[in-house]
């Protein structure tokens, strides 16, 4: 049997890409562009000239061929957003000419990279400043770093650095950009053998508000660097260029489990007191999901192992004991790291080239076959294991979804944490969650000509499963999973941190150039 994620996803019902996202959107690097006069107000037509005359890439305007696909995010929910330019930024000083401007004209501005955010806060009104350009990769053997471009996708950051036979812990949606994965903190499929994805970075090069181009890292504007590793994205300036550690490639397990609907509530029980307790090297997610029309939910476990198969098997047999009851469909397989990332993006047919969307535009590629689907999205993070009852309410309100109607597919994934993620001090970086025992990622889908009443059922669905799941909660939310309908976002995302990224707002961008909702200092 063919391994792939997406038979086990897509098939069932959750979207290969909402598993990983982030919006892509904070701190970069380049020269440091000159004080912008004090003119406010509406841009006239040679000031949008004048800007497209200063920067190395483009500048797409609402006249322009291309804009159409442009002012596009990955989420087609955020269509109506139709921003007054959207610039292609190729170098850190294109970024600091964007914000300039902005500054110039007192203009809403947002950094977009991969353009995943479930709030869509990586569109804007007024100037995106598209950091998709800058996707260079280069791996460093005599430090054990990578250097990438903060707009490089991560399917491309697999590839390349998989030829040079090392890797970083990131995630697996293939199409989310690096820089708003790692400024989320990033959690991976390897989390819990080697951490977020921002535990390994070691630098970031940054435009801040004001236009300096500053490097910050653990000895040179050190507070930045600590925002930077958790703290979210388009709060502080705009990255261009991430460093971090890398790890040698070697085999990798990959295994898919599907279980009978009548198992779900063993399932869902004897998973979440596996997973997060197991070897680091295992990490493993679990999908409760059901589309339209489906009589029957899907309940399925996956994962990934560092070490021999016989091993990873001996752990799964544990799960599999505990539940009581046999999967309908197991498959387990030994593979190389870069073929075992490209099972997890939903990949495994497709070359790196293919696993983009499709386009001339940065970030695109013309053979490209990812597409774009509206999801809803909420997650919560659980510190102690779901009580049977927590259980039953998850399963029943899957089994409801099967009735909405609007197309698509909806329930919950969760992702096991602890293991390195939580040995970590809370405080050390600005990824405050290093108690949790998993994230439970809520979604929804519909089609693409899903009728307006269909997709308000379809997300009062699911903010009511989130709302009957908060008792159970930390009170935790991941920040890469944004929630617009989360009203305790500052706690929920950063916790105690929130103090200290305050004081890095202040004075990163006391004037509040990056405003966005649910954005440190909002």
């Amino acid at each position: 049997m063919t391994l792939d994620r997406r038979r086990f996803l897509r098939a069932a019902g959750l979207s290969v890409a909402g598993l990983a996202a982030g919006a892509c959107a904070a701190p970069g690097v380049g020269d440091t562009a000159s004080s912008p006069s004090a003119v406010s107000g509406t841009p006239t037509a040679a000031a949008w000239s004048a800007l497209r005359g200063s920067l190395a890439g483009r500048l797409v305007r609402p006249d322009d061929g291309e804009y159409a696909v442009a002012r596009t995010n990955f989420n087609p929910r955020f269509d109506r957003i139709r921003p007054a330019g959207i610039a292609y930024c190729e170098s850190a000083r294109d970024v600091a000419e964007c914000l300039a401007f902005v500054r110039r004209h007192d203009l809403a501005v947002t950094p977009r990279c991969g353009g995943h955010s479930y709030t869509g806060a990586s569109l804007v009104s007024g100037l995106v400043i598209d950091v998709s350009p800058l996707s260079s990769v280069r791996a460093d053997a005599a430090s054990n770093t990578a250097t990438i471009g903060a707009g490089a996708r991560l399917v491309d950051v697999y590839d390349r650095l998989g030829g040079a036979g090392v890797t970083i812990p990131a995630g697996s949606c293939p199409t989310v950009g690096i820089s708003g994965l790692t400024l989320g903190g990033g959690v991976g499929v390897v989390t819990r053998a080697r951490g977020i994805l921002s535990d390994s970075l070691r630098s970031a090069e940054v435009v801040t508000a004001d236009g300096r181009t500053l490097t910050c890292d653990a000895e040179n504007n050190s507070d930045l660097f600590w925002a930077c590793r958790g703290g979210g994205g388009g709060t502080f300036g705009v990255a261009t260029s991430l460093t971090f550690a890398t790890y040698p490639t070697s085999d990798i397990v990959v295994f898919f489990l599907d279980w009978p609907w009548p198992a779900a509530r063993s399932v869902v029980d004897s998973w979440q007191r596996w997973a997060p307790s197991a070897p680091d090297e295992l990490w493993s997610n679990l999908h409760v999901l059901n589309g339209q029309g489906k009589s029957t939910p899907t309940v399925q476990v996956g994962g990934t192992y560092l070490g021999a198969r016989e091993d990873a098997e001996r752990l799964i047999e544990t799960l599999k004991g505990r539940i009581g009851a046999e999967p309908s469909s197991q498959v387990i397989e030994t593979t190389s790291y870069d073929h075992a990332m490209m099972i997890m993006a939903g990949c495994t047919t497709l070359s790196a080239d293919q696993c983009h969307l499709p386009g001339t535009l940065p970030g695109r590629t013309s053979g490209g076959r990812e597409s774009r689907e509206p999801e809803y999205a909420a997650s919560h993070i659980f510190t102690t294991p779901l009580t049977g009852t927590a259980i039953d309410a998850i399963l029943a309100a899957v089994q409801r979804r099967g009735g909405l109607a609007g197309g698509g597919n909806g329930g919950i994934a969760f992702d096991a944490l602890g293991g390195a993620v939580n040995r970590v001090a809370p405080d050390a970086t600005a990824f405050v969650h290093r108690n949790g025992l998993f994230n439970g990622q809520f979604t929804t889908t519909w089609a693409m000509d899903a009728p307006a009443g269909a997709i308000g059922a379809q997300q009062t669905w699911l903010r009511a499963l989130h709302d009957a799941m908060t008792p159970y909660a930390s009170g935790q939310a991941y920040q890469n999973y944004a929630d617009a309908g989360l009203s305790t976002w500052k706690q929920a995302y950063f916790g105690a941190n929130y103090a200290r990224l305050l004081k890095v707002k202040n004075r990163y961008d006391p004037d509040r150039v990056f405003r966005a909702p649910q954005t440190v200092g909002s």
